[in-house]
């Protein structure tokens, strides 16, 4: 007999409660707001991913064009990994 998890009717996992949902986005906007502490207005959007699309390069000297796509990379990745 094979396992009910694995027949095609067996019920899938729920989704995640909104009270994790509210805690990731929470995090979320504290990353986000830790990161325009450090970057001037114009240099943020609300989507991060967004910002590192339309960021042109060599729109800043080199060492603040580096310093700049690291530091929205970074908090792309602590939001991904959720610390």
């Amino acid at each position: 007999m094979f396992a009910l998890r694995n027949h095609p009717r067996s019920p899938r996992r729920r989704p995640a409660s909104r009270s994790a949902e509210a805690d990731r986005e929470a995090f979320a906007a504290r990353v986000c707001a830790e990161l325009a502490d450090d970057l001037p207005d114009e240099d943020l959007t609300q989507d991060l991913d967004d910002c590192l699309d339309r960021y042109e390069l060599g729109s800043k000297p080199r060492c603040e064009e580096v310093e700049y796509l690291e530091m929205v990379q970074d908090a792309i990745d602590r939001i991904e990994r959720g610390r």
